[in-house]
């Protein structure tokens, strides 16, 4: 699809990101872990490869990338619906992927619910490796996190 460009994200496309995330059928944790607060000081704390991606002034797509200084992580990746099948999805990730390799990360992952079969294809697709021997755990101090 022409016309669509990938650039970082700002705290003032938060409501566009959530329109994206809920178009998309993504859960949305206002209370949690997507607060814009949250999102916010994430940004500002250095580790944050937050991109959208444009067409026409509108964006069509997003991708939360993060790093702890040695694995990179790609986090609520959406697209809206109208724009799906087109690669933005791809070129986000592509895009998280080049910014933490600059900056000398080596391996970038994902992590996705059992059951989103379509996005464990599409990661399989761009060369993502299903570890079917690792199981994630987490602590959580609510359910909204």
């Amino acid at each position: 699809m022409n016309g669509i460009s990938i650039r970082p994200m700002f705290i003032e496309d938060y409501e566009a990101v959530v329109r994206v995330w809920q178009e998309a059928g993504l859960p949305f944790r206002p209370h949690g872990r997507d607060r814009k607060d949250r999102i916010e000081a994430e940004m500002e704390q250095g580790t944050a490869v937050f991109l959208v991606a444009e067409s026409g002034g509108k964006i069509v797509g997003v991708v939360l990338g993060t790093h702890d200084g040695r694995r990179a992580w790609v986090n609520r990746l959406a697209v809206s619906p109208a724009y799906q099948r087109h690669g933005i999805a791809r070129r986000l990730v592509r895009e998280v992927e080049a910014r933490t390799e600059a900056l000398g990360i080596e391996i970038c992952a994902a992590l996705i619910e059992s059951e989103n079969e379509a996005s464990m294809a599409f990661f399989g697709s761009i060369g993502y490796l299903h570890g079917p021997d690792i199981e994630y755990v987490s602590k959580r101090r609510s359910a909204d996190t």
